[in-house]
């Protein structure tokens, strides 16, 4: 048979369809196949939850353990749905989940929950057992091409349409193409949903450096604090060549990223009046390097940003190190971020994640618009989503079994 002869023909059935095998897209078939629904999974990779193992590759950072309304405060502005989503299946949940996957979880000293072996593999293979044994079906190297009568598949053996009672989409943001997530589904739903266009979030600043920088990349600046806009962090940041990375500067990029100035405090643990005090006793002679270097303890990489953002260098040196605008800060390109903001907004949909317009169609994870810092929350808010449109598939599909 052609691939115009499987595109004419009658889709095949099934009850559950869920294209995407991310957290979110796995957690909604974990639920509706332990409800009994004959699940398929369709992923356009050839092997599943691509980025999910990307993020462990230095430890799985699955959620922070820290008191629910702080944790979703962490979402702000965080959609009612999303908000539900959270308090459904918060930092606790993820845990246990884990834990109950055979993963034996630990906290770290800033509240970020790892396995105790780092990584994400054995976690998915974990997943991916159950799963099986709970009988999903797994279809990879499955590219969906179009949404209209059935879902239509660009397979290895040819064109496919499948016709489930009720599908869960979670296609991903558009961060990390090469990996799976390339937004490209969006133009399949626009008479669906509404999307909101796509922005980079927990991503770096790209700068055009002056020559003197160059023996400082790959440096890290320790002990600052960042800010851009309403956001603020205290960490650290690393020099490269394209810019400035680290979690520092991606826990504020959701500050500059919307036009805020990117402004860095040097020296944190001094308050203005102290280096004020600690500047007068410069000497005439003495460069100012020099005396950033010993009587403040600056380090070469702090004392180079200063000359790289501040010259000319102004009499009065105390404003300058407590809040040292990084000037030209420009985030860097969609696809180097971690994350992205935008995706179907969630004024399309209900409380369970179904669009309002197609009520047996549902969106989960990164596909949806919401945004979140780095640090595990935006894998537990993948798995919350999922879990909640795997729920609403479950009772949307009794309701189509019931004639309903």
């Amino acid at each position: 048979m052609s691939d115009t002869d499987f595109e004419n023909a009658p889709p095949v059935s099934c009850d559950a369809l869920v294209v995407g095998a991310g957290p979110a897209g796995l957690m909604a078939a974990d639920e509706m196949s332990r409800a009994g629904l004959r699940v398929v999974i369709a992923e356009a990779k050839p092997s599943p939850a691509r980025k999910f193992l990307m993020a462990g590759k230095s430890g799985l950072n699955l959620t922070k353990n820290e008191d629910l309304d702080a944790f979703i405060a962490a979402y702000d502005p965080c959609p009612p749905a999303m908000k539900e989503a959270l308090r459904s299946f918060g930092p606790q949940d993820a845990i246990a989940w884990a834990e109950a996957l055979g993963q034996e979880m630990f906290t770290g000293s800033t509240g970020r929950v790892f396995p105790k072996g780092m990584k994400a593999s054995p976690l998915l293979r974990a997943w991916l057992s159950k799963l099986d044994a709970q009988g999903v079906t797994s279809r990879r190297n499955w590219r969906l091409t179009r949404i209209e009568d059935g879902y239509s598949f660009e397979t290895p053996e040819g064109a496919r349409r499948l016709a489930p009672i009720v599908t869960v989409l979670a296609l991903g943001g558009a961060s990390w193409a090469r990996l799976g997530s390339n937004g490209q589904w969006q133009d399949m739903i626009e008479n669906v949903g509404v999307v909101a266009p796509f922005r980079a979030s927990n991503v770096g600043v790209r700068l055009s450096w002056s020559p003197h920088m160059e023996k400082f990349f790959g440096t890290a600046v320790k002990n600052i604090s960042l800010s851009a806009g309403a956001y603020a962090s205290r960490g650290e940041m690393v020099i490269s060549r394209k810019g400035l990375e680290g979690g520092g500067v991606y826990s504020v990029s959701r500050g500059f990223r919307d036009g805020a100035a990117l402004v860095v405090d040097l020296m944190p643990d001094w308050d203005e009046a102290r280096l004020k005090q600690a500047l007068k006793r410069r000497k005439s002679k003495e460069t100012t390097a020099n005396f950033l270097r010993k009587t403040l303890r600056l380090p070469p990489e702090k004392i180079g940003l200063l000359m790289e953002f501040a010259r000319p260098l102004p009499d009065d040196l105390a404003p300058v190190l407590k809040a040292l605008t990084i000037g030209d800060a420009q985030p860097a390109p969609l696809d180097e971020a971690i994350s992205t903001a935008g995706g179907v907004s969630f004024d399309a949909l209900t409380s369970e994640l179904a669009f309002k317009v197609r009520p047996n169609l549902f969106a989960a994870g990164e596909m949806l618009d919401w945004d979140a810092p780095t640090g595990g929350y935006l894998i537990t808010g993948c798995l919350a989503t999922g879990r909640i449109a795997g729920r609403g598939a479950i009772s949307a599909f009794a309701r189509a079994s019931q004639g309903g």
